[in-house]
């Protein structure tokens, strides 16, 4: 059986717009789904918008967001190289992967949400109906997403992501460029969420979402169920978790 290669979209943005306050990748986001996939023999590889050391979010390593999987991947010397030399999105084929996830992070925002290379790329995962699964605020690259008739792919696709009163509950509402819940909701998507900081995992087709980081296990764990299908096997249509 061939190495399943799964690839990582990350924020290369560590500020909130032009202020000085830090962000980046959220860490939960993004060692949960590393651990379930390099667990199971999967090949990982990470790119980002400028290539180079992936910022996390400093809150997201501090000891009150501490997790058992946080804790374990800033002790462990191999993850913490994954991030640290990450590749140009533009020296990126999504022939060469099977699977392609982003995880959240106020920095998406800035970087990823209207980046060209990253819609090119979930474009090509999309046509071959390759799973796609993201996190949190990582959800907005996939909002230029359209279609094969150029329509806007998420529209009428059940979809979750970072929710309003979770933004509202950060204090960062009035900072975050724009509202993950609310964008999602005016360009068509079926948005749906649980209470703040819940773990909710949507699927539809092979688009897998999570609302929070509590959702990142989960959504990669559903990525990997989709993974070893054979191809003229049907993906799951619409399953909300």
């Amino acid at each position: 059986m061939k190495t399943i290669k799964v690839l990582f979209i990350a924020s290369s943005d560590d500020k909130f717009g032009d202020t000085s306050n830090r962000t980046g990748v959220w860490l939960e986001e993004l060692a949960a789904p590393y651990y379930v996939f390099t667990d199971m023999g999967f090949a990982l590889t990470i790119a980002s918008p400028n290539g180079g050391p992936v910022p996390l979010d400093p809150k997201s390593e501090s000891i009150m967001m501490a997790t058992q999987t946080t804790k374990r991947f800033l002790k462990d010397e191999v993850a913490m190289s994954f991030i640290a030399d990450s590749t140009q999105l533009e020296d990126v084929k999504a022939s060469d992967f099977d699977a392609v996830f982003l995880p959240g992070g106020h920095g998406t925002l800035w970087d990823i949400a209207d980046n060209i290379i990253v819609k090119q790329l979930l474009e090509a995962f999309d046509s071959e109906k390759k799973p796609i699964g993201a996190v949190g605020h990582g959800v907005v690259g996939l909002l230029l997403l359209e279609n094969d008739n150029g329509e806007l792919l998420i529209k009428g696709k059940q979809l979750t992501g970072f929710s309003n009163s979770e933004e509202q509950s950060t204090g960062l509402d009035k900072v975050a460029s724009f509202l993950v819940e609310t964008k999602l909701v005016s360009v068509g998507a079926l948005y749906s969420k649980r209470d703040n900081y819940l773990s909710h995992v949507v699927i539809d087709d092979n688009i897998i979402t999570g609302q929070n980081p509590a959702s990142s296990d989960g959504v990669a764990k559903k990525m990997a169920v989709l993974l070893p299908l054979p191809k003229e096997k049907a993906i799951v249509k619409s399953v909300v978790l």
